[in-house]
């Protein structure tokens, strides 16, 4: 009994040593020949989209001034009154003006009472030149000189008559364009014009709200091929549940040299009238298609501190393809690489499958565009 339990027990540690020994053997065998799925890969197209921040502008806002120094002497508007083009928001008064009038008008009287005298001597001295003689030269041309000179001094009086009278007209301030007034500064009696203090502000402000501006800025890298084709949509977060589109109508053509992003603007017609001036928006752009790329599950692309890169599958080697990414939609990405339509790629890539080891298969390959989660157009075009 001694001795068989002896060797039992001599028998146990060994077995027990071999199967730890071959555990060990398969997971130095597993991190040397990694098992993978591969997936063949394609060309397509990718759907996809960005979200940005965008702001809502009048179409249309202009800051109404005083010209000439003057007070107010009645308003007919105040704020959220609309307004029509043409029609009368204030009138002020400057009595100076009156008497500037008045003075440019004298002063027509004048120079016309000495071009008058001017001209009557250059009628007698041309008369009486007839007779050989009689005048001089000289003196038919200085007069008629003094002549045209006075009759100059005419028109400029005209002229300066027409420019006071010009001021008049500033003293009413009208709508420029339908709108609504959204600031006013003035009350009875207010002084204004550019010697106010103050700062010389504004005294209405009007704004368009019946058409607005969506305004946005997209990053540089997906700017290339947005056209004034593509639509837009968008949400205020005041307006829960409520969508909104809008096509875009201006691209700005560059970068700004900020934010490195290119300006666009969209037309917003707010005929509910419940959209206002800079609300700000949740704009979703869709990003252009383009099927010169190859699309890849995100999973099959490695994205370490020093590069991005794929890991394609050749007679049973890891092969590391550097590689940059595109557009993304859902789990697939574009893909650029020197790689071509048929290769095979590792599925759930890691740096832990080395440039060159070998690889077991674990499962037959699978087209990249079969897979879940993928957002593209139709069937991969190779």
């Amino acid at each position: 009994m001694v001795i068989g339990t002896g060797f039992l027990s001599a028998c146990g540690p060994n077995k027990k040593d071999k199967e730890e020994q071959n555990q060990t053997v398969e997971q130095v065998n597993a991190l040397d020949t990694p098992t993978v799925s591969l997936i063949t890969i394609a060309k397509g197209k990718l759907t996809s989209s960005i979200t940005v921040p965008g702001e809502l502008q009048p179409y249309q806002q202009v800051n109404l001034y005083a010209k000439i120094n003057s007070y107010v002497k009645s308003l007919t508007v105040d704020i959220g009154s609309q307004v029509h083009q043409g029609q009368l928001l204030a009138t002020l008064e400057a009595p100076e003006i009156n008497s500037q009038l008045e003075e440019a008008k004298s002063r027509i009287q004048q120079n016309k009472a000495i071009y008058f005298a001017s001209k009557a001597t250059y009628d007698r001295l041309y008369s009486t030149s007839k007779t050989p003689g009689t005048v001089s030269e000289n003196d038919l041309e200085q007069a008629i000189a003094k002549m045209q000179s006075d009759s100059a001094n005419v028109e400029a009086a005209k002229s300066a008559y027409k420019e006071v009278s010009a001021n008049l007209a500033y003293l009413q301030i009208r709508a420029p364009f339908d709108g609504i007034v959204t600031l006013r500064n003035i009350n009875l009696g207010t002084y204004v014009g550019p010697a106010a203090g103050g700062g010389n502000q504004p005294l209405f402000v009007i704004e368009d709200h019946k058409r607005l501006r969506l305004v946005i800025s997209i990053p540089e890298s997906f700017t290339g091929g947005l056209t004034n084709k593509d639509q837009v949509t968008f949400s205020i977060k005041e307006l829960q549940g409520e969508k909104f589109t809008a096509k875009i109508e201006r691209l700005a053509g560059s970068l700004d040299n900020t934010l490195r992003s290119e300006r666009l603007e969209m037309d917003v017609y707010n005929t509910s009238g419940k959209l206002l001036p800079n609300m700000y928006a949740d704009v979703n752009v869709p990003l252009p298609s383009r099927d010169s790329a190859f699309i890849v599950p995100k999973s099959a692309v490695v994205t370490s501190t020093e590069k991005v890169f794929v890991i394609r599958v050749k007679d049973g080697k890891a092969e590391w393809v550097n590689a940059k990414k595109g557009l993304e939609a859902g789990d697939m990405v574009e893909l650029y690489a020197d790689i071509q339509p048929g290769d095979q790629l590792v599925k759930a890539a890691t740096e832990e499958i080395r440039d060159g080891a070998s690889v077991k298969i674990g499962s037959s390959p699978v087209a990249a565009d079969d897979d879940k989660g993928a957002k593209k157009d139709t069937a991969a075009k190779k």
